[in-house]
């Protein structure tokens, strides 16, 4: 059975990856009902650990204090859980494919001229089938890559469940015509599900990610 997180745990790293979240998100994160995820936000508000951001982008996010509680806590539980190798073996699988993944990402929203080739790239408007189709095509083989680290990380620890569902919903609606699901933040993109699963990652080793290069 996979290592469960204590719900502290599971708040304070929801908040770390997903950034400034609405209660209810923190809720599905955490697979706890809506009011037990707001009892648990207050609760790390009274202690500094969170807080509540009003504003245009409103919702619940970490302090200072709250990463560094945060990361103390993902370093006990995975001294506990006695799969740091694991993890680790499935981070490396990650980044193998992150850095094409990320050109892929690119090539998404920028394209050649379709009158010049070699030119210099422009805004992807969509309109050239075979481009599109390429780069899909390309996702397709990045998820058979991503899947199996999913389902291995899904193993280990309870909270990284979902990431291989996440990744293939996204990866349907692409595949269905529906631009936006590749690379558009504020919404479950594949990008945005790999950066989440990324700083996942991160937060769990206890890798800073402007070392991530030595740290790895």
């Amino acid at each position: 059975m996979p290592h469960q997180s204590h719900p502290e745990v599971r708040v304070l790293h929801s908040l770390r990856v997903r950034g400034c979240v609405d209660t209810h998100l923190v809720a599905d994160a955490c697979v706890m009902e809506v009011p037990e995820a707001e009892e648990w936000l207050v609760h790390l508000e009274s202690s500094g650990n969170a807080r509540y951001r009003d504003g245009r982008m409103s919702g619940w996010m970490l302090t200072a204090e709250g990463r560094d509680r945060g990361e103390m806590l993902l370093a006990t539980e995975l001294d506990e859980a006695g799969c740091r190798d694991e993890v680790h073996s499935a981070y490396q699988e990650f980044l193998s494919v992150n850095h094409g993944f990320l050109e892929l990402c690119t090539d998404w929203q920028l394209r050649a001229p379709a009158d010049d080739p070699a030119g210099e790239k422009v805004i992807n408007d969509h309109s050239d089938p075979d481009h599109d189709a390429a780069v899909v095509s390309r996702l397709v083989e990045v998820n058979e890559v991503v899947q199996p680290i999913s389902a291995e990380l899904a193993t280990l620890l309870q909270r990284f469940d979902g990431y291989g569902r996440r990744f293939g919903d996204a990866l349907e609606r692409v595949m269905a015509g529906d631009h936006d699901w590749f690379t558009k933040p504020m919404i479950e993109s594949y990008h945005t599900v790999w950066f989440e699963l990324h700083e996942n990652f991160l937060a769990t080793l206890g890798i800073p990610r402007a070392s991530e290069a030595q740290a790895t």
